[in-house]
């Protein structure tokens, strides 16, 4: 089955791209348009852009939001956090800031969350939600991953003081909420007449 990425994030794309095989995953056209984020929930947010992909390319769609949640932030910047430092920030402006933000803090705890949204263009629709507890670290390590990488150091990795963007793709892939959501997309998909 192909689907398209309710996203024009290309480190999404490729990162969904291997774990939802054999499915594919097209882009989503440039003429679409997607609904800006104003959800409450990682889940809303997903929703809102599958269904507009479903519709828009009449073809079944992945809408997918995620981010980080901070013990110390009462869970933000949630899902703020693509845009944390300002609407136009980049990755490394977002994690300085949460940087900033946390430098004192006591309570590291952290997670990633993902929600991915599978529509169809009859309007099927279903959920599915995948979660990485962690902590962070007190200054960036490793050149792999994207957003937060560089100081989420996962629960569930290798130990110590490795972060997402220190493991290869496979071992993040293994262990990351973005695989979590992704595998029990597949197992559903797979179980589909």
């Amino acid at each position: 089955m192909e689907l398209v990425l309710a996203s024009r994030n290309p480190h999404k794309l490729g990162e969904l791209s291997s774990l939802l095989s054999p499915q594919r995953l097209a882009p989503l056209p440039a003429d679409v348009e997607l609904p800006p984020e104003t959800g409450a929930t990682f889940a809303e947010n997903a929703r809102s852009k599958a269904r507009v992909a479903a519709q828009a390319t009449r073809m079944p769609a992945l809408g997918e939001d995620s981010g980080i949640v901070v013990a110390a932030l009462g869970g933000g910047p949630g899902v703020r956090s693509a845009r944390y430092a300002g609407e136009d920030a980049d990755d490394r402006q977002n994690l300085l800031k949460l940087l900033a933000e946390t430098e004192r803090a006591e309570d590291r705890r952290a997670a990633y969350v993902s929600a991915l949204a599978f529509a169809s263009p009859n309007g099927e629709e279903r959920l599915f939600e995948g979660r990485c507890e962690g902590r962070l670290a007190h200054e960036p390590s490793g050149s792999g991953g994207f957003g937060y990488d560089p100081i989420f150091i996962p629960d569930a990795g290798p130990g110590g003081d490795v972060t997402m963007a220190s493991l290869t793709p496979d071992q993040k892939n293994e262990i990351s909420h973005r695989g979590r959501a992704a595998r029990l997309l597949v197992r559903w998909l797979s179980s589909r007449p």
